[in-house]
């Protein structure tokens, strides 16, 4: 019953109401959402007027972040910018939130550039998994992000910071705002939570610098206040990796029954994706983004593909799992952005952080 209501306000929040029922649910939602979007309008303007505080650090900043609650894919975006910044000789620094994560203090240090430091429970599994890709990148998670800001500034003689999940996060100012909206749906049903699926309403992308849309076919369009509109589409690669660290091509999965499960924000879109490029995806799980995989639920899955060949999952969920909690072989695949105009989109990104 939950896991229906969930999929019926997923629907109504991304497409919009048709049925009588999805209607019912909407004008239900209303009130809430306009009370919500008001307060985030308000809180915009306050930061806008500097009622509100905000910190500049002595570097660049770039935040990355959504204008909806999720499923933007906007770590693999936040993955290309690490290695392009990398690339001009730059030294940045990850300052995640740390969703998900245990950790209670401070300034957890995920890593310095030389290590691991802090685990996939304790660190939330996207500032870990960029951590892990980046290994001679420091990330960092803080509940108040300017107190990481600062400890990047004296600890980690950082030359840029790359805020991850920014965009709503005023208190610590930016050089460029990077919006990311899925192509498919760009501004969901247009409505805030949790009528809708976004943060603020749309007006908000006004403060944006450059919009980028993710998962967009070709010839995908969308305007919005003369913004720089930018396309990608998620790639998986080319090669499967198990839990127990075997790497075999995904074509080599094609003839084994899979069981594929997510605890992203848009699962569906996953196994939509493993469907595309020919695999047997014949059970699937859809979980929460940010799951915790407990013994309860460990086991629910590890029921619910005893009948399969193997099981298959995301990157970021196979950070918090183990070879030994299947019976049988469970692969994780990566997944990476591709640019449609990489060389123009690198322009924009130099010439409003560096010329401005």
């Amino acid at each position: 019953m939950i896991n229906r209501l969930v999929h019926l306000h997923r629907k109504v929040a991304t497409q919009g109401a048709k049925g009588l029922s999805e209607w019912l649910l909407f004008f239900g939602l209303v009130p809430f959402s306009l009370l919500y979007g008001s307060l985030m309008g308000l809180r915009a303007v306050a930061y806008s007027l500097r009622l509100l505080p905000s910190c500049k650090a002595s570097v660049p900043v770039v935040s990355v972040g959504n204008l909806a609650a999720g499923g933007t894919g906007k770590t693999p975006v936040v993955d290309w910018l690490v290695k392009e910044f990398s690339r001009l000789g730059q030294r940045p620094v990850v300052i995640s939130r740390g969703y998900g994560g245990a950790f209670q203090g401070t300034v957890g240090v995920v890593s310095r550039g030389n290590g691991l430091e802090l685990g996939a429970e304790e660190a939330g599994d996207e500032p870990y998994l960029l951590a892990r890709r980046n290994p001679g990148t420091p990330v960092l998670i803080a509940r108040r992000r300017k107190d990481a800001v600062k400890f990047a500034e004296k600890h980690l003689q950082a030359d840029l910071i790359l805020l991850d999940d920014g965009f709503q996060h005023r208190a610590v100012q930016r050089d460029l705002d990077l919006v990311l909206l899925d192509a498919n749906h760009p501004c969901a049903n247009g409505w805030p939570l949790p009528a809708g699926l976004l943060r603020e309403f749309p007006l908000a992308l006004k403060r944006a610098d450059l919009l980028l849309l993710t998962r967009a076919k070709k010839g995908a369009e969308f305007s919005f206040a003369e913004k720089p509109v930018f396309c990608s589409r998620h790639q998986l690669a080319e090669e499967a990796v198990s839990l127990a660290g075997d790497k075999v091509k995904l074509a080599d999965l094609r003839g084994l029954k899979l069981f594929a499960f997510a605890g992203i924000a848009d699962p569906e879109g996953f196994f939509s994706s493993l469907r595309e490029i020919g695999l047997q995806v014949e059970g699937y799980l859809g979980l929460a983004d940010h799951c915790r995989y407990d013994k309860q639920l460990l086991g629910e899955i590890v029921q619910a593909g005893q009948e399969f060949d193997a099981f298959i999952t995301t990157e970021k969920d196979a950070v918090k799992l183990a070879d030994d909690n299947f019976p049988v072989p469970c692969y994780q695949v990566p997944m990476s952005i591709v640019l449609e105009d990489e060389a123009a989109f690198r322009v924009a990104l130099k010439k409003k952080i560096w010329s401005e």
